[in-house]
């Protein structure tokens, strides 16, 4: 039996937690992305790329679940649209920054209220998930890769794993990284990479997560890869993709650059090469996604 952890992460959130940098507010983390409305509306759209992308919120056979979880929940929008496509299911959403739609009066685009079935709690993996023992149904976690540092990754996907059900389900979705790019798209993206490492973090875990999964006790692990077109060949997804990206970069431009990974005049140099590369009518460029779901054993 794993034992019930409770720490210091359910304490709330107070205002000499975030500082700034680039103009833009961050939490003191190893997350290196902001932590803004600027950012809430980023993350929605990339919910909505991904969700375009997949067909769907999930991989994992779930039916009729009781309870779901979203570990770094962001936003709030993937567990919003849970609770509304589950509403019998009870679906918490948990991260160390109370999401903006916690905090602020508007829901974002595409929901016009709060499903009463949803509801956020405080709290870090990293620290022990603030929930019992088989808990959930359905533990969901994505785009945490800059977030979890690299040698953490083992305790905290068996935390999703402690939290679960036995017959229920854990997932996980990260990005790869770009392939067939151009030289602009490639050097930014090793410039993350090498932002993500002076933090301790892995960039590139995303083609392990299923193997984590494996290493946490998990059966029948399933995996489903993704290639998201970067640019405007690819239609409208490609163009979603593509905004999504930049956006990214101009989120960790100034972690970057205040890191000294590059300068601000190569930074920015970088931009406009990957801003012209997605715009080519001809590109190649395609970012692989990686989703994975498991088991907890037992009934």
């Amino acid at each position: 039996m794993w034992p019930f952890r409770r720490r210091a992460s359910q304490v709330v959130q107070t205002r000499e937690q975030f500082f700034w940098l680039g103009g833009r507010r961050h939490v003191d983390a190893t997350y290196p992305l902001p932590k803004d409305l600027g950012e809430v509306n980023r993350l929605d759209f990339q919910h909505f790329v991904l969700r375009n992308g997949f067909g769907g919120n999930y991989l994992a056979p779930v039916e009729r679940p009781q309870a779901i979880l979203d570990v770094g929940c962001g936003t709030g929008r993937w567990a919003m649209e849970m609770a509304t496509l589950f509403p019998a299911a009870k679906v918490t959403g948990v991260d160390i920054v109370a999401p903006a739609v916690d905090r602020e009066a508007t829901l974002g685009s595409g929901l016009d209220r709060r499903p009463p079935n949803y509801s956020y709690t405080q709290g870090n993996a990293l620290e022990g998930l603030p929930f019992p023992e088989r808990s959930f149904d359905f533990t969901h976690q994505r785009l945490l890769a800059t977030a979890i540092p690299k040698d953490r990754w083992p305790y905290e996907v068996a935390e999703l794993a402690r939290v679960t059900k036995p017959g229920g389900w854990v997932e996980l979705a990260e990005p790869g990284w770009p392939q067939h790019a151009g030289p602009g798209l490639n050097t930014l993206w090793d410039s993350w990479v090498e932002l993500c490492a002076r933090r301790g973090a892995d960039f590139r875990i995303g083609p392990s997560i299923g193997g984590l999964l494996e290493s946490a006790g998990l059966r029948q692990v399933t995996r489903h890869v993704k290639e998201f077109p970067m640019g405007a060949y690819g239609g409208r997804l490609g163009q979603m993709s593509a905004t999504d990206c930049l956006a990214t970069g101009e989120a960790l431009r100034g972690p970057t650059v205040g890191a000294g990974v590059l300068s601000s005049a190569e930074y920015e140099r970088l931009m406009t090469m990957a801003r012209a590369e997605m715009a080519q009518p001809t590109g190649t460029a395609v970012l692989p996604f990686y989703l994975t779901c498991g088991r907890r054993a037992g009934t």
